[in-house]
């Protein structure tokens, strides 16, 4: 009978326990409405601000910037371009003849050759289509000048390569190579050649005293320009073409910029 009683007891207990009745302080108090404490008046805060060199500074009115996260892509630099081909002035090329050369003979027997060994050792030879001159040594190396384009200069060295061999030496056309290409443009402005050589010294050489131009020696390529304050400029120790071109545009925003006004 004690632990029925005991059952019933816990059961009630877990059940929660029954509330207790009203009484009339309770009912009063529940009747009376509540009342809320005063909220303090609202005040609407200035947006912040920073003081930066004894100026107050609004930091609200300033640009947010984007997160990391965010879709934003910086626009890209646009490459000036400048619009001007430079034209190719003189191509200076080498050739291998694979013989030995008597220059006396050479110089009896061959139209447009003249040789004054006093002078200089190698034989100077001209022909006018393409026109060229040509420089042939007693060893068989021969140096080709004067061509506007690479196939002009090689078809230069053959014509002067067939002209050895009519005068009856065993001459071959062996390891041609361009040696030097000179490119010659306007940028149609004149220039402060002043001014650059105060901003590029390290790259830049002018006296006018001695030369009229600026000689700036650009490392990547590797060219010499001569700059004229007349806009003119010569471009030289290229052994590409495409050398020449990216000289130029590498140099162009630069002259552009010590311009005249």
């Amino acid at each position: 009978m004690d632990d029925l009683r005991r059952q019933q007891m816990a059961q009630k207990q877990m059940q929660g326990i029954a509330p207790s009745p009203m009484t009339p302080m309770t009912r009063l108090l529940e009747e009376q409405p509540q009342s809320h404490p005063p909220q303090p008046p609202s005040v609407q805060m200035p947006p912040p601000s920073s003081t930066l060199f004894g100026h107050s500074v609004n930091l609200a009115s300033l640009p947010s910037v984007p997160s990391a996260s965010s879709s934003y892509v910086p626009s890209p630099m646009v490459a000036e371009h400048s619009g001007i081909i430079p034209q190719l002035q003189n191509i200076v090329s080498t050739v291998n003849l694979g013989c030995p050369l008597d220059l006396k003979k050479i110089a009896l027997h061959a139209r447009n050759a003249e040789y004054n060994p006093k002078r200089f050792a190698a034989v100077i030879m001209r022909i006018r289509e393409p026109r060229t001159t040509a420089l042939i040594f007693s060893s068989g190396k021969m140096v080709c000048t004067g061509a506007k384009s690479e196939d002009l200069s090689r078809l230069a060295a053959r014509k002067y390569a067939r002209v050895i061999q009519k005068l009856g030496f065993p001459a071959k056309f062996m390891e041609f190579k361009i040696q030097n290409m000179v490119g010659s443009c306007d940028v149609k402005f004149p220039i402060r050649l002043e001014g650059l050589v105060v901003q590029h010294q390290q790259f830049c050489s002018y006296e006018p005293e001695l030369f009229p131009g600026l000689i700036y020696r650009m490392v990547k390529p590797r060219i010499v320009l001569l700059i004229f304050v007349s806009g003119k400029v010569v471009l030289t120790g290229a052994k590409e073409r495409n050398e020449i071109y990216d000289a130029f545009e590498n140099i162009y925003p630069i002259l552009k910029n010590f311009k005249k006004t």
